[in-house]
């Protein structure tokens, strides 16, 4: 969210909306008996640390599902308000997305500001978005996730005795607030419009002209700008974060058979904000429109076959019902980290799951010749070769 809004949306729903950085945090996660909760926490962990939160404790409980009241149970709830004392926690950061209700319930059991998974992410969003496309779509998401959320936050609303859900200063308040929102979002909506038709115009122009497009993909934090990085000789930021690289970044690439644009993608992420979306358009294109994608995967991440799950899934909604995707190359990524004989293992079956697949470092440079050669056998069998030039990719 663009800084000149902030004061706005304070005013309306207070600091309970936002992740600030700094907050000290218990993560708070719910997982049905069976299921590997621990996965869930550290993903959840990545993000927080991501955002700046400072992580001093977690908690999860197993149930079928979460409570619809206040998503923990009763009892955990107490529980989790007595530890965050001992802990000076302020705030509760869940590993699934809330209804407001469940949002007002918890805060008032614990006294802690509540923050969701989608929120988190959300707000990772506006602190690294680094083009006014990115800045606006994230402006937007946020706004349109904050909507249905007002009467969820009452006392930010109320004046000193006035109820929400009542025709007095509470209910005013209200109303007014969701105008002001329902404003600015009309406002970002026709100005993501018009920068996102003159991205469009470029985009249209570059595929007709220009030569192929290679788009990297993968699940965040998977390595995807360290391998732009290496093939394009660039040293653009490749941080060891979830959502690193949120805007696009296109770079020529000579290859054996002629030059490429290469693109860098952000990271996809399971139950990604719906209100996000917007915020893929650059990358949703850039996908949908390649001659083929390069899939990057961080082998060695226990939950690299549940990334391998997701990525492939929002390819193919990407490319919709009606169409094929590009042809994938899979990058099994980070084989430098790959020590142990369980980790060994995943990365046989993950071998045979992905078909045709290049196994490398992009971080040490380890067979990136071969996927270099892989990648020009890709594209000859796609379409004729492109005129030669263009930079050199790097060993």
């Amino acid at each position: 969210m663009r800084r000149g809004l902030i004061p706005t949306i304070e005013d309306y729903v207070g600091r309970r909306a936002r992740v600030y950085g700094g907050e000290r945090a218990i993560l708070v996660d719910v997982v049905p008996p069976g299921v590997d909760g621990g996965g869930r926490l550290s993903e959840l962990a990545s993000l927080a640390r991501t955002a700046g939160v400072h992580i001093v404790g977690t908690a999860l409980q197993r149930r079928p599902r979460p409570d619809p009241a206040r998503y923990v149970g009763r009892g955990k709830a107490e529980e989790i308000r007595d530890r965050a004392r001992d802990l000076g926690a302020d705030t509760l950061i869940l590993g699934s997305e809330l209804t407001p209700a469940q949002a007002r319930t918890l805060e008032e059991a614990t006294g802690l500001k509540v923050i969701d998974r989608s929120q988190l992410i959300l707000d990772i969003f506006a602190q690294r978005a680094g083009t006014k496309e990115a800045a606006l779509a994230v402006e937007l998401a946020q706004l349109e996730y904050l909507l249905p959320r007002l009467r969820g936050w009452g006392q930010a609303l109320t004046n000193p005795g006035a109820g929400i859900g009542t025709s007095g200063p509470g209910e005013t308040r209200l109303e007014q607030g969701r105008r002001a929102i329902r404003r600015r979002i009309q406002s970002v909506r026709e100005d993501l419009r018009k920068v996102t038709q003159d991205r469009g115009v470029q985009q249209a122009r570059r595929r007709r002209s220009g030569p192929p497009e290679v788009a990297i993909v993968g699940y965040t934090n998977s390595g995807k700008s360290t391998l732009f990085n290496r093939l394009t000789g660039c040293d653009t930021l490749a941080e060891d974060k979830l959502f690193a690289t949120l805007d696009t970044r296109v770079r020529r690439v000579a290859l054996p058979r002629g030059e490429v644009l290469l693109t860098d993608t952000v990271g996809f992420i399971r139950d990604l904000p719906h209100q996000l979306i917007p915020a893929f358009q650059a990358t949703l294109g850039a996908v949908r429109d390649a001659a083929a994608l390069l899939l990057v995967l961080d082998a060695a991440d226990p939950a690299a076959e549940d990334h391998l799950r997701v990525v492939r899934e929002v390819i193919a909604q990407i490319a919709g019902p009606d169409r094929a995707p590009p042809p994938v190359l899979y990058v099994l990524n980070k084989v430098d980290l790959i020590v142990t004989p369980e980790e060994e293992a995943q990365l046989a079956v993950l071998c045979d799951a992905a078909v045709p697949h290049v196994v490398l470092s992009a971080k040490m440079g380890h067979n990136v010749p071969e996927l270099v050669l892989a990648l020009t056998a890709l594209l000859n069998s796609r379409a004729p070769a492109p005129a030669p030039g263009g930079s050199r990719v790097g060993p």
